[in-house]
C-alpha cells in the first residue's frame, strides 16, 4: 500500500484571510491526503518546525498579502539549514482553480519526488 501524502497547509505573515486555505485543505483530505493546517499568522520558522515535526511531503503556503517574495525564500532557506531537501514547497493556487487540479498537481509532484 502506498504511503499517504502528508501536506502542511500554512498561512504565513499577517494575512488574515484563510477561507481558500481551508477549502484547499478539505479538498486534499477528500483526495486521500493527510493535511496539517497551521492556522493564521505563521512565521517561516514556525512553518519549517511544523514541517519537520510532522514529516511532511509538501509545504503548501497561502499568501494573499504580497509577502511571497519574502516568505518563500525564507522557508526554503530554513529547510536547507535543517537539512531537509526532500520537501516540496508550493504556493496555493489562485481563485477559481478547480480543487481537483490542485489534488492532481500534489499527487504528481510527490510521485515524481518519490520516483514512482
Amino acid at each position: 500500500m502506498p504511503q499517504r501524502i502528508r501536506v502542511l497547509v500554512a498561512k504565513p505573515g499577517l494575512d488574515g484571510h484563510d477561507r481558500g486555505a481551508k477549502v484547499v485543505a478539505s479538498a486534499l483530505r477528500d483526495g486521500g491526503m493527510e493535511v496539517i493546517y497551521t492556522g493564521l499568522h505563521q512565521t517561516p520558522e514556525m512553518i519549517v518546525n511544523a514541517a519537520v515535526q510532522e514529516d511532511v511531503d509538501v509545504v503548501a503556503m497561502s499568501i494573499l498579502s504580497g509577502a511571497h517574495m519574502t516568505m518563500f525564500p525564507r522557508v526554503l532557506e530554513l529547510l536547507k539549514e535543517k537539512g531537509v531537501d526532500d520537501v516540496i514547497v508550493t504556493g496555493l493556487f489562485g481563485p477559481g482553480t478547480d480543487t481537483r487540479d490542485i489534488v492532481t498537481y500534489i499527487r504528481e509532484a510527490v510521485a515524481q519526488k518519490r520516483g514512482a
